[in-house]
């Protein structure tokens, strides 16, 4: 059984809350806000990927 990368699995919660939240801020009509979280939500996927990528060329 693998061992859980607990930042990992916090930083895909944190992309998946951040759309939620544009998800909530288009519901609300509040466009500055949705693009806002969509931003964010595709800065902390390519943080996470990056740094699974230099994870993976150090093994």
């Amino acid at each position: 059984m693998k061992k859980i990368q607990l930042p990992m699995l916090l930083l895909a919660l944190l992309v998946i809350s951040s759309f939620v939240a544009a998800g909530i801020a288009i519901g609300f009509r509040n466009y500055l806000w949705m693009v806002l979280f969509i931003l964010a939500g595709f800065l902390l996927m390519g943080a996470g990927l990056t740094r699974k990528r230099k994870k993976q060329s150090l093994s």
